[in-house]
């Protein structure tokens, strides 16, 4: 099924002309809004929220919030860009905040909450890539679809994805920036969980750089050497269809080709990694 791309973001839900007029502009309660359920975004950096509240104390709210109206109840509001704002306003005090109410479903409302924060820089990776999986799993997108909609290829995407098989204290990690996507990479080639838990250690205890990490995980990784020079006496035929197998599914792929009969070896790193495989095989 094809996807509306939305690639203006908040700008596809209200216009600036819209908010120069005032169309369609209300002043809520803070307290009948309820915070967005699919918002991708679940770290909120206190810095960012009190350089927000100064401005708010000193300028008003510039920009209103975005909502949709509650299925339950007419007289409450569900948040659907503005989170920091509508934070913002209640750490003030303040009775009422401007917004402007649209008709989104729950599709549209999660599409348009991650394209605003990926334009603002503002999700971290394992944000982005829970979302994508919200996307897939809730909506049914495949990898292409999400990729289109967020206007990313694909590999970034399933690249995305893989971050969500690490171990949680590398993404606890991430979440705290103790480590960028880099090295969360370099830490998902190594193949054990041990061995990740290990490089993430040397990460943090040592401050290694991108680069240091992805040799440190060519090293660790167990018989690469033979790997190397197996692969290099390989069909490059195969070896290509190889490496198209890789772009494909986003993991390590191994082909063995024999006379009579060959294996595919797909690696996996969790049973959430095997769905999403399984999600691509499907479509």
């Amino acid at each position: 099924m094809e996807r509306r791309v939305l690639g203006k973001g908040l700008g596809a839900l209200i216009s600036p002309e819209e908010i120069e007029e005032h169309k369609d502009l209300v002043f809520l309660k803070p307290e009948n809004i309820a915070p967005n359920r699919y918002q991708p975004r679940l770290n909120f950096k206190e810095d960012k929220l009190q350089e927000l509240i100064d401005s708010i104390r000193e300028k008003g709210v510039v920009q209103p919030v975005v909502v949709r109206r509650s299925k339950n109840n007419n007289n409450e509001y569900e948040l659907i860009a503005g989170e920091r704002r509508l934070r913002a306003v209640k750490a003030l005090g303040h009775r009422e905040i401007p917004a402007v109410v649209k008709n989104v479903g729950d599709q549209e409302m999660l599409e348009i909450s991650i394209i605003e924060n990926i334009q603002r820089d503002d999700l971290n990776p394992l944000e982005e890539a829970k979302a994508y999986e919200t996307l897939m799993k809730d909506f049914g997108f495949t990898q292409d679809q999400v990729a289109q909609t967020v206007s990313k290829s694909r590999a970034t995407v399933a690249n995305m994805l893989r971050l969500l098989s690490l171990p949680e204290k590398v993404k606890d990690a991430m979440f705290r920036e103790d480590i960028t996507f880099g090295h969360a990479k370099a830490i998902l080639s190594v193949e054990t969980i041990d061995k990740r838990l290990a490089l993430l250690e040397k990460i943090v205890s040592q401050g290694l750089s991108v680069r240091e990490a992805e040799h440190r995980a060519a090293a660790s990784a167990s018989g690469r050497k033979e790997r190397i020079k197996f692969r290099q006496n390989k069909d490059q035929h195969v070896v290509q269809l190889e490496e198209e197998m890789q772009h494909i599914f986003g993991t390590k792929v191994s082909v063995f080709h024999g006379k009579k009969k060959g294996r595919v070896q797909i690696e996996y790193y969790s049973l959430d990694d095997l769905e999403r495989i399984l999600n691509i095989v499907r479509t």
